[in-house]
């Protein structure tokens, strides 16, 4: 399975969704593409139809291959780091979006793939700063 995402920081927190039918699980916003889409494509379409935004500023971040959360089945993420023109609103399918650094109470409830994956690439490649803990 092929999906495109958006890995969209803002202070320190990168934003997350939950869908309707798993609203536990907290994922990256954005999908499968449909016939013939490229990736930016994909991706313009389905923060538009998930969140009412449009991504500015898209850069591949990276491919990354893990567990599809809600499918169990293998999946293969190209993901861009974007910033959003516009506030997002859950919308169509979605439950709830949220702002994490994966050291939240979202981390535990967080899809493998952007548990496992993509915080530890946005940490490497300096688009996610995280501050030291509070002792």
């Amino acid at each position: 399975m092929n999906v495109v995402a958006a890995a969209v920081t803002h202070q320190g927190r990168l934003l997350v969704v939950s869908k309707k039918v798993a609203p536990e699980v907290f994922y990256l916003p954005g999908g499968k593409p449909e016939a013939g889409e490229s990736p930016q494509e994909t991706l313009v379409r389905e923060l538009n139809e998930e969140l009412g935004v449009a991504p500015r500023d898209m850069d591949l971040l990276g491919q990354v291959e893990d567990m599809a959360a809600i499918e169990g089945v293998p999946m293969r993420m190209t993901v861009f780091t974007a910033r959003l023109a516009g506030r997002p609103k859950a919308a169509a399918e979605l439950a709830a979006l949220g702002w994490t650094d994966g050291r939240d109470s979202y981390g535990p409830r967080l899809a493998p793939a952007v548990r496992n994956q993509v915080l530890p690439l946005l940490v490497q490649t300096g688009a996610l700063v995280l501050d030291e803990p509070k002792s």
